[in-house]
């Protein structure tokens, strides 16, 4: 339900209006200001009581007595979730973005690329998150023996992108035992992801126990995303850390060395980017991300789902300053995340 402070749609308006001559501006804004761009004719008296009600109702607050106002956090959820609906990408940012993310090649190749165009529209970070381990598609897996009894997994994905780790399982393998569960899941589970495979492990092993026992206990220990899942080494690509650090919200050193020290760790970012997974919007905004940091209060989060052959894959977005042009980053994260899953399905 709305605040009543927004039953009206003049106010709706004009809490608009301003929200978007901030961000072009960066100043407080005054009455005046929004007059001269409002559609109707109505005096900045008329103005300044609506501004007065939204103030009221949480939506702006005035730096100092003879300023003009400022938006909340909540101003620029309304701003965002107004434009959603309506907003539409550029003739020219469609362009820029098919330039400069096609003729990619590889994974790795996509993702850089993905993540400077997300980095430009915003201002911000551009922040590409790899697929969880268990949602990984195998298409090749590799296994050795160490000295010391440990076993190296390496598991590749298509375009060549590979994942591994050093495992100490619960009893010893032999080379040959590794080899015979490398090539029970290269013959059986190429195009899988991790999740899948356990499952119908699990399903052949509850079914017909004697005959799968050895190879499915194996391949349950050896593949299992539980056990080789490693929030260190989830593959996340930031672009853009020294817009944030120029941006005018993180003057406060203390608050800009604890952002960059969350940036560095990444897997708070992880964390945000792919709780929009969950969200049924195509595209999340999300205003005020405090789970990064206490400067997180200033960031504002646009993320979107991306894809592989229909398949929910991973998240890319933008963290940028609250002040960010809104339309122009949701319609690029949306567009991105289009391009992005389309290039991967080809690989």
């Amino acid at each position: 339900m709305r605040n009543s402070a927004l039953q009206e749609r003049r106010n709706r308006q004009i809490l608009a209006d301003l929200v978007r001559t901030y961000i072009e501006t960066g100043e407080p804004v005054s009455s005046r200001a929004i007059s001269k761009r409002f559609e109707e004719t109505l005096s900045t008296a008329t103005i300044r009581n609506v501004m007065a009600d939204l103030e009221d109702g949480g939506y702006l607050y005035q730096p100092h007595t003879s300023a003009g106002r400022v938006p909340t956090a909540a101003a620029y959820r309304f701003f965002a979730q107004e434009i959603a609906s309506q907003a539409t990408i550029s003739v020219v940012d469609r362009e820029w973005i098919q330039r400069e993310m096609g003729g990619a090649t590889s994974a790795a190749e996509i993702t850089e690329r993905a993540g400077h165009v997300l980095a430009e529209v915003s201002n911000g970070l551009g922040i590409i998150v790899s697929p969880p381990l268990g949602k990984t598609v195998l298409e090749h897996a590799r296994m050795w023996l160490l000295p010391d009894g440990r076993v190296v997994v390496v598991l590749i994905s298509p375009g060549g992108n590979t994942r591994d780790k050093i495992l100490r399982p619960a009893r010893p393998f032999t080379q040959a035992e590794l080899d015979t569960t490398a090539d029970f899941l290269n013959r059986h589970y190429s195009g899988w992801t991790l999740e899948a495979i356990r499952s119908d492990l699990l399903q052949k092993l509850a079914n017909e126990r004697e005959r799968y026992e050895g190879i499915v206990q194996s391949a349950l220990t050896l593949c299992d995303p539980a056990v080789l899942g490693d929030e260190s080494a989830l593959h996340v690509h930031v672009e853009g850390a020294a817009q944030i650090i120029g941006a005018a919200e993180f003057a406060n050193q203390t608050q800009l060395r604890e952002l960059m020290t969350a940036i560095e760790e990444k897997h708070r970012l992880v964390t945000v980017l792919n709780a929009c997974i969950e969200t049924p919007e195509p595209v999340h905004v999300q205003i005020g991300v405090k789970e990064i940091s206490e400067a997180g209060e200033n960031l504002a989060l646009i993320s979107a789902a991306y894809t592989r052959n229909d398949l929910v894959q991973g998240s890319l977005g933008v963290l940028g300053p609250t002040r960010m042009h809104y339309e122009r980053a949701m319609t690029a994260v949306a567009y991105v995340a289009q391009l992005f899953s389309e290039a991967l399905s080809k690989i």
